[in-house]
């Protein structure tokens, strides 16, 4: 009868505390589903496409790199590249005083105190060659090519940020999920700590499977919290990259799961890399060198000038038997010559065509890495397909296998360890086929984005 009342005092005791407890359960679980649910209850899902379009007409870096190609067109004309003349239009006015004597050989001095002569000139002149052994037309090739190597650059960081944001959308999706997740375990532990409460309140359980319950609920909680920062995280990510106005407003993801597209063969992946904007700036970058090697080689030849002008001048002077002279008319000029020597100019030629073979030798560089690099990922996309598929199935047993520990539990055939147990299996495998079904997601992500496929995402 003394250990009776010993143990009813106990439980007096510890039933405040543990009421106190279970109102702090249920402050963190509205938490957590508030913080899963506002975001569906205050803003309309977007789907990857809307953000994508949002994002590429907003992201300033690509309206920077879209600057630079519309510069790039500017500067390929063919003033800049010096095929056309160059026309100057100039006038000025000049003016002297003086004072001179003059001796005759006979007679007396001639004075002259406060001469002032001035005059006054205006002209246009032209400058124009005409041949320079084709450099001038080597100088346009070049602007041209640099204005296709632009908008090459300008598509591969289109690609590369459509990769970008695709691959930051779907790890929103992913953290959503296993927030989702964990969300689902506290709720389990809560439970889970429910059952085991009332049976220590009954005398079937001990104070140390009480306190290990709420540890666990813990452990659960604290978890779940740190899932929060990380879907934060991303949906601040995402809205950086579509240069959002604000980055604090809420976010959700239209797709609640990673949906897997279904792929190209490897040959047809491999072939639409090699038209990819890298290799399209390889392929000028080529051209370039060999318009470098024309221009040096350009020096080989003579050159052709022609100067032209008409103008128009009038002088007045203060002394002298004339008082006003004028004149007007044109002149023109034609040079021809050749540059014998400059010390220099085999050396240039002979780095110009080293430098075509570097292009040739860079652009098959660049395909060996290409191909090398979709192997790789062919190999880690199929891999991870049959990954997924065998988590799948996992997950279903996990599932299955806790089902049937909670009903033992309930009954009481299976202990809180056994229990706890049975639902870190089941976490873990829907962890592990979030982790399976994101890598599947970024190997595809990267496989288009190599083959200049991803605009698949905006259809």
């Amino acid at each position: 009868m003394k250990h009776l009342y010993i143990y009813i005092a106990v439980a007096l005791f510890a039933m405040p505390a543990f009421a106190a407890e279970k109102n702090d359960t249920t402050s963190i679980l509205s938490t957590l589903h508030s913080e899963t649910l506002q975001t569906s209850k205050e803003v309309r899902p977007q789907t990857l496409k809307e953000c994508l379009e949002k994002g590429l007409s907003k992201n300033y870096s690509l309206r920077i790199v879209r600057n630079e190609e519309q510069m790039a067109a500017n500067n390929a004309t063919m003033e800049n590249a010096g095929l056309l003349p160059s026309v100057s239009l100039s006038a000025g006015y000049s003016g002297s005083a003086y004072g001179n004597n003059t001796t005759p050989r006979e007679g007396d001095v001639v004075k002259s105190r406060g001469v002032y002569d001035d005059g006054f000139d205006a002209g246009i002149d032209l400058s124009w060659t005409l041949f320079d052994g084709f450099k001038t037309i080597g100088n346009y090739d070049r602007l041209r090519e640099l204005e296709l190597i632009s908008a090459a650059q300008t598509r591969r960081a289109v690609i590369d940020y459509m990769a970008a944001l695709a691959a930051e959308y779907y790890n929103f999706v992913q953290q959503r999920q296993r927030l989702d997740n964990y969300v689902s375990a506290v709720e389990l532990s809560r439970e889970r700590l429910r059952i085991v409460y009332e049976r220590w309140m009954i005398g079937s359980l001990s104070r140390l499977d009480l306190l290990q319950a709420r540890v666990d609920f813990n452990a659960d909680s604290a978890q779940c919290l740190k899932q929060r920062e990380l879907l934060a995280s991303s949906r601040i990510r995402l809205h950086e990259l579509m240069a959002q106005d604000s980055l604090d407003v809420n976010f959700t993801a239209a797709e609640d799961d990673i949906q897997l597209l279904t792929l190209p063969t490897f040959d047809s992946l491999w072939t639409k890399t090699s038209h990819c904007a890298s290799m399209v700036i390889a392929e000028h970058n080529r051209n370039i060198a060999d318009i470098d090697l024309r221009s040096a080689l350009s020096r080989n030849y003579p050159y052709v000038k022609v100067n032209g002008g008409y103008g128009y001048r009038t002088n007045n002077y203060g002394a002298g038997g004339t008082l006003r002279r004028n004149q007007w008319g044109g002149d023109v000029g034609l040079t021809v010559g050749f540059n014998l020597y400059d010390g220099k100019r085999r050396s240039e030629q002979r780095n110009a065509r080293i430098a075509v073979k570097n292009a040739e030798l860079e652009q098959y560089d660049l395909t060996l890495s290409l191909y090398t690099d979709l192997a790789d990922l062919w190999q880690a996309y199929e891999n991870n397909r049959m990954l997924l598929a065998l988590e799948k199935e996992n997950v279903i047993a996990a599932r299955e296998n806790y089902d049937i520990a909670h009903e033992r539990y309930l009954l009481g055939d299976l202990s809180g360890i056994e229990m706890r147990e049975a639902q870190k299996s089941l976490l873990d495998a829907e962890e592990r086929i979030l982790v399976a079904e994101y890598n599947t997601k970024l190997c595809e992500i990267s496989l288009l984005q190599l083959s200049g496929g991803i605009t698949i995402y905006m259809e």
